[in-house]
């Protein structure tokens, strides 16, 4: 679920995730094929691989969407730092769980005018609530737009969360 609802642009076929979760083939097939038969999935074959991705249009996608932000505790930073920290302009989440990897580590990537004390607090009571280590990064929107042109492109950052406001 993480790896496919977390970001619902990503896409994943049946070996590939067989690799990346150490399961077998069969096992991530039965849970693939269930998914897709309850509609919260949809495939398509490239060549000769079955593609999935979540399916957008599922009228429970939106839910699910949120018990994994939920889940991984990102609804409650992010919520929190919006209320009380500046001028928060955009969030990421960097790292595995950027492609849909389990991991104790959530990597997240701050972007705006924001109160680092404050937030380095908020963070350390976060990681009791959610019991995940949180590393982060803040960077004004300057820093980010020079850092974001000359970033390799296979490093993957999810936006999580942006000020529409702003734009």
């Amino acid at each position: 679920m993480l790896r496919l609802f977390l970001n619902p642009s990503s896409t994943a076929y049946l070996r590939g995730m067989a690799e990346e979760f150490n399961e077998s083939t069969n096992a991530i097939r039965l849970e693939l094929n269930r998914f897709e038969e309850a509609g919260m999935l949809v495939s398509k074959n490239e060549g000769n691989k079955k593609v999935y991705q979540a399916n957008q249009e599922h009228p429970l996608f939106k839910d699910i969407h949120s018990i994994v932000l939920k889940y991984l505790g990102i609804d409650r930073i992010i919520e929190t730092v919006i209320k009380r920290t500046g001028n928060l302009e955009k969030v990421y989440i960097t790292g595995d769980y950027a492609i849909g990897k389990e991991t104790d580590i959530l990597d997240l990537l701050f972007i705006g005018e924001i109160n680092k004390n404050y937030l380095t607090n908020l963070i350390g009571k976060v990681e009791g609530m959610i019991g995940k280590k949180v590393r982060y990064l803040t960077y004004s929107s300057e820093e980010w737009s020079r850092i974001a042109n000359k970033e390799n492109a296979s490093v993957k950052n999810l936006l999580l969360w942006e000020n529409k406001t702003e734009i």
